[in-house]
């Protein structure tokens, strides 16, 4: 089965490990071309953010998919923002005029301060309990062929028939964030796909399993797609990888310092960066605090640097090793992939040209019965990791891909 690649797009240059560069909040030339360099460089969807903060991301999903022919678009939508049947008609939309290449991503939202600022004041627990029924009622929006009635606890309706229905049948595919037992339930209940954020192996897989028991006890014969994300950082050679890492490392560090509010709104959540509220968070620091480097190359101390705010662990090598370590994550079952840069248009780029086509070839040698032909690649030293100075850096380009 071909591994789906999801990246990120957002509507002006910057990252955590940057500062923003002076310029409108809104560059529309810039979302122009992140897209479509996502397209050239063979992704299949990518990702659009949502925060209280942040641009209104179905008009960014619109924009670009005017901007390109092929590529797809994974829309982050918070549940109680507005009603059920409107998002439904909004997502439905915008399959439509974007010829069927729209999923929603469901985040239920793992701050309760972040939330407050667009007026939702229900607890963690609610929130998920009304995200299981905001899903119900989307999905009978997006199929049902007569005039259907609500009474819930949260939601009430009557007589609603949707005028426009999805291209994608029998709906759009649903996405889902979260790490915690309620997001496993209301995830295994609904997703087509159920995301995590990068931990380790052994902590991934066991993700899996509570999501697969989960869509079980769901009474679902076939449990989500699972997805995981990640951020690589690619050099033409291990030690110009990890002196890249490692510049990363200062420049966020120091922008954390700055508390600059881009990074604020980055990080999803306020206060003690050391204590986040939302699980995923914590499990994210947790692995931190084991160690710096796991498994083949999946390290930790930018996760840390952000107090485990978002998709925030990198795997860091040359283009081979990271294809490797993308891998192991496919041999435990992930199907999905989402990676993005720190410099994120231009390793969007280098993604394209160096680390996509090795996963898709084992995976595609795998689809086709031959061996697996990755196993010389050894996990990085912990010594290189530890050793590797901190001087240089660039986009992978510059460090001579």
């Amino acid at each position: 089965m071909p591994v789906e690649f999801i990246g990120l797009i957002a509507t002006r240059p910057g990252s955590e490990a940057s500062s923003l560069t002076p310029g409108p909040v809104v560059d529309r030339d810039y979302t122009r071309r992140f897209a479509v360099a996502h397209e050239d460089a063979g992704f299949d969807r990518v990702l659009i953010g949502y925060s209280s903060g942040s641009v209104d991301n179905l008009q960014v999903a619109a924009y670009a998919a005017a901007h390109t022919e092929r590529l797809g678009y994974l829309v982050a939508h918070r549940p109680g923002v507005v009603f059920p049947t409107v998002a439904a008609r909004y997502f439905a939309s915008l399959d439509h005029f974007s010829a069927g290449r729209v999923a929603i991503h469901i985040i239920t939202g793992g701050s309760d301060a972040e939330q407050r600022r667009d007026g939702d004041y229900l607890s963690k627990d609610e929130r998920y309990a009304r995200t299981d029924e905001y899903l119900e009622i989307v999905r009978r929006t997006w199929t049902a062929t007569e005039p259907f009635s609500h009474q819930g606890r949260y939601y009430q309706l009557e007589d609603q028939l949707a005028g426009v229905l999805p291209v994608q049948q029998p709906h759009l595919p649903i996405y889902f964030g979260g790490s915690s037992e309620a997001a496993y339930r209301v995830g295994g209940r609904h997703a087509d796909v159920f995301a995590l954020w990068g931990e380790p192996l052994a902590e991934t897989a066991q993700q899996i399993a509570a999501v697969n028991a989960a869509a079980a006890a769901a009474g679902r014969d076939t449990p989500p797609r699972i997805s995981v994300s990640f951020r690589p950082i690619l050099g033409a050679t291990e030690e110009l990888a990890w002196e890249r890492a490692h510049q990363i490392l200062a420049s966020t560090r120091a922008n954390v310092g700055k508390a600059a509010r881009y990074f604020k709104e980055f990080r999803g959540f306020t206060g003690n960066r050391d204590a986040p509220q939302n699980i995923g968070s914590q499990r994210l620091l947790a692995a931190a605090a084991k160690g710096e480097l796991h498994d083949r190359a999946l390290w930790t101390p930018l996760a840390a640097a952000v107090g485990g705010g978002g998709n925030s662990t990198a795997l860091v090598g040359t283009p081979e090793t990271v294809a490797a370590a993308l891998l192991d994550y496919v041999d435990i079952g992930v199907t999905t992939l989402l990676i993005r840069g720190y410099d994120p248009l231009d390793d969007a780029i280098d993604y394209g040209r160096h680390l996509l086509p090795l996963v898709r070839a084992e995976v595609a040698r795998r689809d086709r019965g031959e061996a697996a032909q990755r196993d010389d690649v050894a996990p990085v030293p912990a010594a290189l990791a530890a050793a590797a100075a901190p001087a240089g850096g660039g986009t992978p380009d510059q460090a001579g891909l």
